[in-house]
This record gives C-alpha cells, structure tokens and sequence, in this order.
C-alpha cells in the first residue's frame, strides 16, 4: 500500500470559520479549533497516512496539535492556501522522501479513519487525484507525487484540480465531503456522527 504524510494547514482558530453566522466569537473560534483536532486526529489513525504535518501560526494551538502525535510547522505563506500547501509539501519531502503528500482541509469533523484509507486506496502509485467537497465544487482532499504536486484549492477547485489533471475518486465518502463552513454543513456533520472535540464543543451550542 501507498504511504502518505498528511498536510493539513490549519488558520488561527480566533480568525476561523467566519461564516458560522450566529455564533459568538468564543464559539466560532472553539469549533474551528474542535474541527482541526478531530480531523488531524481521523489522519494519524488512518493506516495509510504515518505522518501528519500541520502547518499554523497560531503557537499555543501548535502545542495542542503536537500533542495529538503531528509535526507542526509556522505557516511561512500565510493567507495563501495552496502556498501554504506547496511550502509544507516541500518540508515534508526533506523529513520523509518515501511518503506521498495529501492534503486535507481542516474542517471534517465527521472524518474516520477508515474513509482516508478508502480513498487513498483508490489511488494509483503517484496518481494525482482529489475528492470533491459534498457540493462537487470544492476539495476536501487532493494528492499528487512531489514533482507533480499542484494544489488548486479555492473557489471552483474541482474543476481546477480537475484540469491538472487529477482524477476525481467517484467514492460515495460523505464524511470526507462534508467540510463545514455555516450552520447547516454543521447540522450535516452532526447527523453523520462528528470526532469527540467537535461533538463536545457543539453539545453546548444549544
């Protein structure tokens, strides 16, 4: 089976998940962080997955996310995604040559273990692939082999992965399409079964 180290770049909680309208800035900032640590939590169990590496300015949350088991990293290209992305991929290649990087959105609360290994398991060797969000116009996940890596997250990144190249991975996998941006993808999240950070912290939303 491919091995994979998992890229999740991660925004300060307190500048996260401005779009869960209706919400104090103490909740909305204590879901994105909930959100992240089940999602790097779902990679570091996955039996394809044997490095995650998490890359965030936000020190103190760093702290919380190497204690999970990942390797954490400044965000050198803030406010730039896919920079975000291409700068971590090239880190993860000097610490582990052999592994393929795939790159993950932090916002999966209802991620398992078993739906990364499904997808990837899909996967040719050094295939580019990526797995559209619940919508099918976003990306929740994308891999490619090093020399090709090219992430196009974003609005429309579906269709941008889509024209490097990548193959859509056509697996049903609804809890690693369902990221969650407002209050309705939360409800989603929540009916299919959410990590205990989330569940917890969504418990005292009322």
């Amino acid at each position: 089976m491919q091995k994979y180290v998992a890229l999740v770049p991660v925004k300060p909680p307190a500048l996260g998940k401005s779009r869960l309208v209706g919400l104090t800035d103490e909740d909305r900032s204590a879901l994105a962080a909930a959100f992240a640590l089940d999602t790097v939590a779902a990679c570091l169990a996955a039996s394809c997955i044997e490095e995650v590496l998490v890359a965030t300015d936000d020190a103190t949350f760093s702290v919380e996310l190497a204690g999970l088991g990942a390797v954490t990293i400044p965000d050198g290209v803030a406010m730039d995604l896919n920079g975000t992305l291409r700068q971590s991929a090239a880190e993860a290649r000097r610490r582990w040559p052999g592994l393929v990087p795939v790159a993950l959105t932090a916002d999966l609360p209802a991620l398992r273990p078993e739906d990364l290994d499904e997808a990837l398991g899909l996967v040719g060797p050094d295939e580019p692939a990526y797995v559209a969000d619940a919508d099918g116009l976003g990306t929740t996940l994308y891999t490619a082999a090093h020399d090709v890596f090219d992430p196009r997250f974003g609005p429309g990144s579906a269709l941008a992965h889509d024209a490097t190249g990548a193959r859509a991975i056509a697996a049903e996998l609804p809890r690693l399409r369902r990221d969650v941006d407002d209050l309705e993808d939360l409800d989603d999240a929540l009916a299919m079964g959410v990590g205990p950070r989330t569940a917890e912290r969504a418990a005292t939303l009322g």
